[in-house]
């Protein structure tokens, strides 16, 4: 795509960036096809194609409105149109160069600057969260259904972890809201862990990845938050951490990305790309190691939902479905698996009808095999999914944890 920023533009620090992949970009709309806004709303506008000519517009100098902003929020940020293009552009980067613009010139209402700040104030702190969280199910009955439904259906009890002490170890990402709705996945992940002779040491000097602050207009903080992980977790890595292990795929698309988003900053930028390549995903262990020694009996039948962050922005689809069938569980056929379910995020808060949408059609595709329980393997998306009330929705290491002798 031709393209000529304007001079305020070339200004930017991701100005060469955001020229390169203008550049791939062909305009063959092939995007479109699995983009799942454009798919609900059939608006080009709606759609990567259009949106990438959004912030084409913006960076040659055009004006930005509102309805500009408008288009941009409303993408998922699945990053499916990603696997689907041919000239392989770099669509999540660009959409993140050009939000920060439109954002910086477009004052939003009061009600959404109003949410955004208080997600960002309330999701990355896991005592707060949990405090919340505990209100919450004590008054349910008095909260919006969008509330109610983003609470547990039933209080958890946390298990205990194993305290072993391996040759081997890893860290692992305790997360956000993790700890407080599916406080068991961790817990379970460290035991089927533990099982094989890898100990886990909780990263809890670390906090929030960053991808809440990032994705709620305020890039800099979230780049803050990625250097002091960096500098929690550097110590465990001198002394022979294996991995960063993320239950949550979300976090972990977020930290493989670590690399590239500090890439300019000088101090930061050797270590970021170590811990970006450390970064692991729970399957990307699990399945390098010998998993008969967990002696799986009793498995069931499971629909996978596979997180658009573990199978478009960390390129693990069929990764976790594949260790599932090889441990023994039956999987259903999901149809449509590669569209998103609408949690994406704070997505589901930001914008609740595109998400409420999306949803209902994703529960519809997991149901339609008949599974017992329906798995996935990112907190944002287990929430969003059983937040339905139908079929249960968990993380699919808490059902390996319970099949293991």
């Amino acid at each position: 795509m031709q393209t000529t920023l304007s001079e305020q533009a070339r200004l930017l620090p991701r100005a060469e960036e955001a020229e390169r992949i203008l550049r791939t970009c062909v305009h063959c709309g092939f995007c479109n096809a699995t983009c799942p806004t454009y798919q609900l709303l059939g608006d080009e506008l709606d759609g990567p194609r259009g949106r990438i000519y959004l912030i084409k517009e913006v960076l040659e100098g055009n004006e930005v409105t509102q309805k500009t902003q408008q288009h941009l929020d409303r993408c998922l940020s699945c990053r499916n149109c990603e696997t689907t293009c041919p000239s392989g552009v770099d669509y999540h980067n660009l959409l993140d160069i050009g939000r920060a613009v439109v954002d910086a010139a477009v004052p939003r209402p009061i009600g959404q600057r109003l949410l955004r700040e208080g997600l960002r104030t309330v999701v990355p702190r896991p005592d707060l969260f949990k405090s919340l969280v505990g209100s919450g199910q004590m008054f349910r009955a008095l909260l919006p259904y969008i509330l109610q439904s983003k609470l547990p259906r039933s209080a958890p009890q946390a298990r205990a972890r194993p305290a072993t002490g391996h040759a081997r170890h890893v860290l692992m990402l305790e997360g956000c809201v993790q700890p407080s709705l599916s406080p068991n996945t961790n817990v379970a992940a460290a035991r089927v862990l533990d099982r094989l002779g890898i100990s886990v040491t909780p990263a809890r000097e670390a906090g929030c990845c960053g991808a809440v602050d990032y994705h709620l207009d305020a890039q800099a903080a979230g780049l803050d938050r990625a250097r002091h992980n960096i500098d929690a977790w550097w110590p465990s890595i001198e002394q022979g951490a294996e991995a960063i292990v993320q239950t949550a795929s979300g976090c972990g698309a977020f930290i493989k990305d670590y690399g590239h988003l500090l890439s300019s900053d000088p101090a930061y930028a050797e270590k970021a790309k170590t811990v970006s390549a450390l970064a692991k995903d729970l399957v990307e262990v699990l399945r390098n190691e010998p998993l008969e020694r967990l002696g799986i009996h009793n498995a069931q039948r499971l629909a996978f939902h596979c997180p658009c962050t573990l199978q478009h922005a960390q390129k693990l689809g069929g990764a976790v479905e594949t260790l599932l069938e090889r441990l023994g569980f039956n999987l259903t056929f999901v149809p449509d698996g590669h569209l998103c379910c609408g949690s994406a995020g704070t997505y589901s808060l930001t914008q609740p009808e595109l998400a409420r949408q999306l949803r209902d059609n994703k529960m519809h595709a997991l149901e339609s095999g008949y599974p017992e329980v329906i798995v996935t393997a990112n907190i944002g998306c287990q929430s969003h999914l059983d937040g339905a009330g139908r079929t249960p929705v968990r993380h699919w290491i808490e059902l390996v944890d319970a099949a293991s002798h």
